[in-house]
Parts: structure tokens; C-alpha cells; sequence
């Protein structure tokens, strides 16, 4: 399966992320910690980003699955 992980940056420190894997937001600092509490109990927030992640992985899987290979 591929994962999808949207990453939030602030200072160029990463803080939170959305991981496909667990549908969840995790938290990095106590920061990104207090937005993924609030955001994963947002079904709202949530749901949007499960939808991006639907129509970024149809759109862009197989562009961005030969991008990897040819990094490799």
C-alpha cells in the first residue's frame, strides 16, 4: 500500500502531520500535539483530508510512485 503524510511546518520544525496510514493527525511538539488532539476529534478537518488524500493518490500515484523509483 503507499502512505500519504502531509506534513505541517512552522520554523521549518515540522509540528504535526496527517498520516494515511492511522487517518490520523500526529503531533510533534506540544504544539502540533494540542492542533492533532483538535483536529483528529474535528470529523470536518478530518474528512477533508482523507478526500485530498482520495484524489491526490488517483491523480498523482502513479506519476509520483516513477518519481520515487527514479530517485532510488
Amino acid at each position: 500500500g503507499m502512505e500519504h503524510i502531509d506534513s505541517y511546518v512552522f520554523n521549518k520544525a515540522e509540528y504535526v502531520r496527517f498520516n494515511s496510514t492511522v487517518g490520523r493527525f500526529v503531533g510533534y511538539t506540544e504544539y502540533g500535539l494540542k492542533n492533532a488532539e483538535a483536529w483528529n476529534s474535528d470529523a470536518g478537518i478530518l474528512g477533508q483530508e482523507q478526500g485530498e488524500l482520495e484524489r491526490f493518490c488517483k491523480h498523482n500515484a502513479a506519476n509520483h510512485y516513477s518519481a520515487i523509483l527514479d530517485k532510488t
